[in-house]
């Protein structure tokens, strides 16, 4: 059976001649220490890099039929039309018929690209896009030199990114991580909980004087950022109202604004000037590489905002030319559909050694889960088969201490991601206690991957002398799949080829799936629920829901 959309016909992997034999496979009993015991080049064919990236899925339950079926199964659905579909700005979003062009935010300037049927015509993007970082460019600088200054005339000593999302986690996972590359002492803070809880701590240790307020979204209608928005402008007024402020003066010196609706910014009271543009084929997950990244370039300065661009942009390329058994984002992509679809694994953890990649985990949970959390085609076929997974993480060294027991222990299968960096503190002085503890993490993100792998068998000398009766307490049975990604340095480079690893990741697996990784329609239904509560919440007994739903809005009005 094939699938048609825009006069391209792609093969579906659900009916490859391929789907079956890897169904076969996957029921075989899978041991990771005999496939490592009978085959000494095993990590060296399971193996690939590109660029500061070393990935090694040695410790994957696959050998080489189970790889040479992947990719065959890869070819089936036509991965390499799709991947082309997606680069080129054809409509890969089906139901919202639109493209996804986030590969497009992050192409040098010199590149072109023609795409029809946008909502702006058929026009050069990559000239869309570089005015829009031209005007990044002029706002950043304008915060970093004290040129931008407050109601009352004091230079921007903080900035608070108010989004929620894309919004909110790509930015504020780049910023934390790329912190060591600041090159100023403006501060740079996120806000997204609808609760008032990070904003009411947060502005409690701010000046309003010296505070810069971006807010991103790109509808100008999520009510978790525009219920902050409108919080921050209020305690803005409180101060500028005794310095004889104006309100006009405060939205004109204390908001910028970043969305794909700029007549919604105007009613808010966005200066034109200080409104940025996004576009409708710009996913908010896949966002931070556009104007939503302004708060990354306020804080790293825009020569190292476009080097996370430049490093995202040759994962691209790689993505686009390396042939599919050395593919980074084509293999990373491929093993989790076969953990999850055919080993039913449906549990993945992101686990990176580093205190500098603390939020990529929650990144990565709204990457994958947001995209691939899909039970029907992109043309609306039920699925029959398992996708996504379950995805979470922790710092390495922290989740040891917290669900690792799980893991090693537990009754659940779990794949795993170990990241770390092989570099850290080049600066200091060789041997110094900073450099001991770079070498500890490292040394324990090996580690545990080898327990993970190889159980009681990783302190024997051989499988067989361990006693399995001997403590059954302390019994590791091992098998638990994982790749480890080594990124040779942490850079604003590294990085960006790094998150478009993960991007690329995404849309192989929805590929294999044959589903569209770019809507969220799931998130929808809720929110509009919440607003009938909201109502029923202030006129009490006037709307009926299910008797839970009531006896908890009668529990609560009864408090209030």
């Amino acid at each position: 059976m094939n699938v048609i959309k825009d006069d391209k016909v792609y093969g579906s992997a659900r009916h490859s001649k391929y789907w079956q034999p890897l169904q076969t496979l996957a029921e075989q009993p899978w041991s990771l220490a005999q496939l490592f015991a009978k085959d000494d080049e095993r990590t060296t064919r399971f193996s690939t890099q590109t660029g500061a990236l070393y990935m090694d899925y040695s410790k994957q339950c696959i050998d080489e039929t189970v790889l040479a079926n992947l990719l065959s199964l890869a070819d089936s659905c036509d991965l390499s039309e799709r991947i082309k579909a997606l680069l080129q700005g054809a409509m890969v979003n089906t139901s919202e018929e639109r493209a996804a062009l986030h590969t497009a935010l992050r192409l040098p300037a010199k590149a072109t690209l023609q795409v029809a049927n946008q909502e702006f015509g058929k026009q050069d993007v990559v000239a869309d896009v570089h005015h829009s970082l031209a005007q990044v460019a002029r706002l950043s600088e304008r915060v970093r030199d004290n040129t931008w200054r407050g109601f009352s005339g004091k230079a921007m000593t903080d900035v608070v990114n108010i989004g929620v999302g894309g919004s909110d986690l790509g930015p504020l996972m780049a910023a934390t991580a790329l912190d060591e590359w600041a090159d100023t002492d403006i501060e740079v803070h996120f806000v997204s909980n609808m609760d008032g809880t990070q904003l009411d701590n947060l502005l409690k240790h701010l000046n309003p004087e010296t505070t810069l307020f971006i807010i991103s979204s790109k509808s100008f209608g999520t009510v978790d950022t525009l219920s902050n928005a409108k919080t921050a402008l209020s305690w803005l007024l409180a101060t500028a109202e005794l310095r004889a402020g104006t309100e006009d003066s405060v939205l004109r010196r204390h908001f910028i604004g970043i969305s794909a609706n700029s007549e919604k910014m105007s009613a808010w009271g966005i200066h034109p000037e200080h409104q940025l543009q996004i576009w409708e084929w710009v996913g908010g997950r896949f966002s931070l590489w556009s104007a939503i990244g302004l708060a990354i370039a306020i804080r790293i300065g825009m020569s190292g905002f476009k080097q996370l661009l430049a490093g995202a942009h040759s994962m691209d390329e790689h993505f686009a030319q390396t042939d599919f058994a050395e593919n980074l984002p084509v293999l990373l992509g491929l093993l989790a559909v076969w953990n999850s679809t055919f080993l039913k694994v449906n549990a993945h953890t992101v686990l990176p050694y580093d205190g500098r990649l603390s939020y990529l985990p929650s990144y990565l949970t709204q990457l994958e889960m947001e995209s691939n959390g899909k039970s029907v085609t992109q043309y609306g076929e039920r699925i029959d088969y398992d996708t996504c997974p379950i995805l979470w993480g922790e710092i390495g060294s922290n989740a040891q201490h917290a669900f690792y027991q799980l893991l090693h222990q537990g009754t659940q299968q779990v794949s795993c991601d170990f990241i770390a960096c092989v570099r850290r503190y080049n600066d200091e002085a060789k041997n110094t206690p900073l450099q001991q503890q770079h070498e500890l993490s490292l040394a324990n993100c090996l580690a545990q991957s080898r327990v993970l792998a190889f159980g009681n068998a990783a302190i024997a000398d051989t499988a067989a002398q361990v006693d399995f009766n001997a403590d059954k307490y302390k019994y590791y049975r091992g098998n638990q799949p994982s790749t480890t990604l080594l990124i040779d340095e942490l850079t604003p480079h590294s990085l960006g080829a790094l998150i478009a690893l993960y991007e690329h990741k995404v849309y192989v697996m929805a590929s294999i799936w044959d589903i569209n990784p770019f809507d969220q329609w799931g998130v929808e239904m809720g929110k509009q629920m919440a607003e009938s509560v909201h109502d029923a919440m202030q006129q009490e007994g006037s709307v009926q829901f299910d008797t839970s739903t009531n006896q908890l809005l009668k529990h609560i009005q009864q408090l209030s």
